[in-house]
């Protein structure tokens, strides 16, 4: 296969592989060197930090200083969300300051009913690459994602870590339905960590591939080092999933997540659990300081296929060794 296609057109990149934007897991570092091996690396919320802001000037000042970090450290193409909290009222701002910073790509998280058209047309002013990846990808979101000039469509199957799709349908399963709904670009994400994911993502159809917890067991990433070997030692069989807001969540094994799980089957609500899950503090304390107690560590089904902690650069040419 020859690694021009589509994706590496629209975006700029040697590969035709994008770094999903996890939660507290990138900073400045990490996501620098995911575009410097010839993916799309992706800052996320708290990029770079060790606690959350507490004001809306704090999350936009401290992220504008890691976009300038990352530009600092790779002159190639690299993205952000524009969405970084549950303060929906800060979308507009990140919008403007992404196009302040000239930033290359923007991931646009779908929120069902949202209205996009806005900020699409200042993007497409802007000469903004635009990524669009709801929470649970249907042909209604797909097609809606072409009507307003999206450049990219990302289908998330059940298999993903994080905050996982409402409906149970695995990447297998939901990559072909959009592929077939649309024809802008579709990227393949969820459970995606060794080459063969990547070749059954494009014999269905796929175009690249979303990736991010294969890009975890790495030395360039910043979560704890116990738990990237916690994860080089687990494999999808040790995964607990339970219930939360909006869907779904599954954790490799710690005191908090066997809690959720005890919770979710003795009968608790959704909000029930999310409380008890202490939403991004929960993940914070399990994956980026290794608190096996107080949090948990969400990662894929693919886990099984991370085998060591290896550089950021092995692991995207380890993916995409079918591409010259």
């Amino acid at each position: 296969m020859t690694a021009c296609n589509r994706i590496t057109d629209i975006l700029g990149i040697k590969f035709p592989l994008v770094q999903g934007p996890m939660a507290w897991m990138t900073d400045a570092k990490f996501v620098a060197a995911v575009s410097n091996a010839g993916g799309l690396g992706i800052l996320g919320p708290n990029a770079g930090l060790l606690k959350a802001p507490k004001t809306t000037e704090d999350l936009l000042s401290t992220f504008r200083e890691e976009i300038r970090k990352t530009k600092a450290l790779t002159d190639k193409p690299f993205g952000a969300p524009v969405i970084l909290s549950y303060d929906f009222s800060t979308i507009d701002l990140l919008v403007d300051l992404l196009i302040e910073e000239h930033v290359p790509v923007a991931l646009i998280n779908g929120i069902d009913g949202y209205d996009y058209k806005p900020m699409m047309k200042k993007f497409k002013a802007a000469g903004t690459k635009t990524i669009f990846r709801p929470h649970t990808p249907t042909v209604e979101n797909a097609h809606y994602a072409e009507e307003i000039g999206a450049d990219i469509f990302v289908a998330t199957g059940f298999d993903e870590g994080g905050t996982v799709p409402s409906q149970v349908i695995g990447t297998f399963s939901i990559v072909p339905q959009m592929v077939d709904a649309v024809s802008i670009p579709v990227m393949a994400a969820g459970g995606i960590a060794d080459v063969r994911g990547v070749r059954a993502s494009f014999a269905l159809g796929a175009e690249g591939v979303f990736v991010g917890s294969v890009l975890l067991a790495t030395e360039e990433n910043r979560m704890h080092e116990s738990v990237k070997q916690l994860v080089v030692d687990s494999t999808a069989q040790d995964l607990l999933l339970f219930r939360t807001q909006p869907a779904y969540y599954r954790s490799l094994p710690t005191q908090l997540a066997h809690k959720l799980v005890e919770m979710d089957e003795n009968g608790a609500t959704r909000d029930e659990l999310a409380k008890a899950q202490t939403g991004g503090y929960g993940m914070r304390q399990g994956m980026l300081l290794g608190d096996f107690e107080k949090g948990y560590i969400s990662v894929g089904n693919g886990i099984t296929y991370i085998k060591l902690i290896r550089s950021v650069k092995d692991v995207v040419e380890d993916l995409m060794q079918d591409f010259v």
